[in-house]
């Protein structure tokens, strides 16, 4: 007798298996980047959005009078409705051109409300984030702000809210972290005896200049100590609100000791606003360029990411206008997607471009030799293959015809260090007699 009659057979799906997918899908909000608001990586429950059945088009529901809305309004709240014959209703007259006993036509399901935007104090002890990656151009970096309102869909720093038990998702985009002892606890830092000068990174984790930063000034204070000190810094962002402190950059600039690289994914605007929803356009931030180029601060462009298959066709385009508006440099960087940011990306691509889904994933996983996300030193900012390399190369020969000469180098032999702060008397275990 053969081996296969002796086969186990597979088990019979589960109850899970064999039910209709009742979960509703994820809402899409104007001016937000994630759709849907999964759940932190390190929550023990998760929670899904079904279907009870009470809208549903087969059996639809007795027409209601709508609810009040509710003086409390959260992120994602609607507002709730009551069925006739709930506990606690009194029963609905007939509407009017209906039969006793016949059904109304089922009312549309309300809406859920946009998320607001919420700020959250963080105290931290202590305020720059130190790195040795090979492939990155620093080695230590300050952020005042956690999470971004610029719900760039693509961030690859999504993933570090989950640490805080919130959601890469839409909790990344609308529940900002601020840092109000940020400019104290750099002087404090830099007042160190052991420091030593090296250029400070700022706005590497999410943008120092977004939205919120126009009503905080966090950067601007935290510039103003660099300023004060002779610190070198660096600056990434996508955001025009950097030239409110032109004054600033222009003094540290005077000595070497800034750089700004302004971030350009496509130059597309249609495209860009549904990437990166609450960032300046492409054209705004090329003028950016140019008035600080004017203000003779250097100034370059990051390309990035380069998504291949939706933006990569406009690389060199992006590259000859930074050039035109006054960049020194050009870099890149193809998309990355850390963690939860692969699903987000994915729903993001079947939701806004679903006939280019399929190939855009393509070269995806073959930049990253069969998975969306390759954290490899060598290769994670450039990705492998035939594509990445090909990439490389038209990059390379576009910034070459442009003529880039490069920024400057920035200057650490400035450095003073601030005074030590002084410190409070330690309490001591002696009680006082009187």
């Amino acid at each position: 007798m053969s081996s296969a009659a002796f086969r186990r057979s597979p088990p019979p799906p589960s109850r899970d298996e064999e039910a209709p997918d009742t979960a509703l899908p994820a809402a899409v909000f104007k001016g937000r980047g994630a759709i849907g608001n999964p759940d932190s990586r390190h929550v023990a429950w998760t929670r899904v959005r079904e279907d009870d059945g009470w809208q549903s088009p087969t059996t639809p529901p007795p027409a209601a009078p709508r609810a009040p809305k509710s003086s409390f309004r959260s992120g994602l709240g609607t507002a709730s409705r009551l069925a006739p014959g709930h506990p606690g209703t009194s029963p609905a007259a007939p509407e009017a051109g209906t039969d006793k006993g016949e059904r109304a036509a089922p009312q549309e399901e309300v809406p859920p409300s946009a998320p607001l935007t919420r700020l959250v104090e963080d105290h931290s002890r202590s305020i720059l984030s130190h790195n040795d990656s090979p492939d990155l151009p620093f080695d230590q970096s300050l952020n005042p702000y956690r999470g971004c309102e610029h719900g760039c869909i693509y961030c690859y720093a999504r993933p570090s809210h989950a640490w805080l038990g919130l959601s890469p998702g839409l909790d990344f985009e609308t529940v900002i972290s601020h840092k109000p002892e940020a400019p104290t606890l750099l002087t404090e830092a830099l007042a160190k005896p052991g420091y030593r000068c090296r250029p400070l990174a700022l706005g590497t984790n999410t943008d120092a200049y977004q939205p919120v930063e126009r009503r905080l000034g966090l950067t601007r204070r935290v510039l103003e100590v660099l300023e004060e000190t002779r610190h070198p810094v660096t600056l990434i962002t996508k955001s025009s609100l950097v030239e409110r402190d032109l004054d600033l950059l222009t003094a540290l600039a005077r000595d070497g000791l800034v750089q700004v690289m302004i971030s350009i994914t496509s130059l597309d605007p249609t495209l860009a606003r549904q990437l990166e929803p609450r960032a300046a356009a492409p054209a705004r931030r090329l003028e950016t360029v140019s008035r600080l180029s004017e203000a003779g601060i250097p100034v370059g462009v990051m390309v990035a990411p380069v998504i291949p298959g939706l933006t990569d066709r406009d690389m060199e385009s992006i590259l000859a206008a930074a050039r035109q508006a006054g960049a020194l440099d050009a870099v890149y960087t193809v998309l990355r997607l850390p963690r939860e940011v692969g699903d987000l990306f994915r729903a993001w691509l079947h939701h806004h471009a679903p006939e280019k889904s399929a190939r855009i994933l393509a070269l995806l996983y073959d930049l990253r030799r069969g998975k969306l996300d390759a954290p490899r030193f060598d290769s994670r900012m450039t990705g492998l293959g035939h594509y990445g390399d090909l990439l490389g190369q038209r990059f390379a020969l576009a910034k070459r015809r442009q003529a880039f000469p490069g920024l400057p180098a920035l200057n650490t032999g400035l450095f003073q260090a601030p005074p030590a702060p002084l410190q409070a008397p330690a309490p001591t275990p002696q009680l006082d007699l009187f």
